[in-house]
């Protein structure tokens, strides 16, 4: 969704709005559903039943995109003491927690993951959500949850990363976050001009709706919705240090965010002596922190060069993202090397990664997934 913002932002500012094809993906539904249910059962059902209304279907499985983009819970064989909502980031779904949430529930959470108003049908309707959508239904489900548990956590992913910490500096019932590649520090020096754009031209990015997880086309609408969501945490960041315990995930490869700036924010803002940084790459100079674990991102004998912005979230046997997936984003940032026609010559990494003589597509998948369980056993649990 993201891959280079802030290319996408100077050639707007330098040429043209994206004019995007006579299609219903690129026309908004009348509405966003409901999310405010009395509970969480009569929330997935309202919600996927609007999705079967109102999806600008890619496939012909329906059922699999409906699937996908539905908010769910996985309840543990026994009554829960911890339990656990997740937020995806832009353009994601809720089904992007499911390899995480399946996991923590045979480990006796209680897990649900929501679905962002504005997203699981077409790109366009992030032209209707606005984060006051955002952080009412994370307080909502929020509340919800904290009835049911002991302890309620918050996690997420990218610009849920950002929404679940925010919502946590005024939510004393958190115990705890678990933050996939958060998106507090953006790689673009020209986000803050979205709200701006947005009022003159709806789209940022035009391409090929192919991923039935996942907006491929990007609206100025939903770039401003994230702009919000970083000046927001910025600023709570700032305000206070979070003194619960947090896993943070980060690649030292991560084309969307500045990883060395993430680092340095969980050192000094994250003091709990439980945290945990999992840094995916290079140990960084001069490291001289117990908390940060670091776990080298060059596997060739995988073919796997860098860990991307993604990839942390998602098992390997995941059967749509996994190694072996019915889904490969070939798109990459690569225009000047051929793909190749052998499956076992494509090699993995960040969007953007470059080698001669190597053509990369996105690593989609974590070959240290079991490892990450671990990670969050060992901060989440007593």
């Amino acid at each position: 969704m993201f891959r280079r913002l802030n290319i996408l932002l100077l050639l707007l500012l330098l040429n043209s709005c994206a004019l995007p094809p006579d299609s219903p993906r690129f026309r908004p539904s009348e509405s966003l559903p409901p999310y405010e249910q009395e509970n969480f059962e009569q929330y997935v059902r309202e919600t996927r039943a609007w999705i079967a209304d109102n999806r600008a279907f890619i496939g012909e499985d329906r059922e699999l995109e409906i699937e996908l983009n539905t908010p769910f819970e996985i309840r543990p064989d026994e009554p829960a003491k911890h339990g656990i909502l997740l937020v995806h980031g832009l353009g994601a779904s809720p089904w992007y927690f499911i390899d995480i949430a399946t996991a923590m529930a045979n480990d006796g959470w209680l897990v649900r993951s929501i679905l962002l108003p504005g997203h699981g049908t077409r790109p366009a309707d992030l032209m209707l959500a606005d984060n006051k959508d955002w952080g009412k239904i994370i307080a909502h489900h929020a509340n919800l949850l904290a009835v049911e548990v002991d302890e309620l956590w918050l996690g997420g992913f990218s610009t849920g990363g950002n929404l679940v910490t925010s919502h946590a500096y005024t939510d004393d019932n958190v115990d705890g976050l678990l933050l996939f590649s958060p998106g507090f520090y953006p790689d673009t020096n020209y986000l803050f001009l979205t709200p701006a754009i947005s009022y003159f031209w709806d789209w940022l990015n035009i391409d090929d709706e192919d991923n039935i997880a996942t907006y491929q086309s990007l609206p100025s609408r939903g770039a401003s919705l994230y702009y919000r969501s970083v000046s927001t945490v910025q600023k709570n960041l700032k305000s206070a240090q979070f003194d619960k315990p947090v896993l943070m995930t980060m690649s030292q490869h991560d084309s969307v965010l500045v990883p060395n700036t993430m680092l340095t924010a969980f050192q000094n803002r994250f003091p709990n002596p439980k945290s945990r940084f999992v840094w995916y790459g290079e140990s960084p100079p001069n490291l001289n922190d117990p908390r940060v674990t670091t776990l080298s991102s060059s596997l060739p004998d995988r073919r796997i060069s860098t860990f991307s912005h993604m990839n942390v979230l998602f098992a390997p046997e995941n059967a749509y993202y996994g190694e072996a997936g019915s889904y490969i984003m070939f798109e990459n940032g690569q225009d000047d090397i051929p793909r190749p026609a052998n499956p076992e010559d494509l090699w993995f990494g960040a969007w953007g990664q470059s080698e001669e003589e190597k053509y990369h597509a996105r690593l989609t998948w974590n070959p240290y997934f079991v490892e990450l369980l671990d990670n969050i056993r060992e901060v989440a649990v007593d």
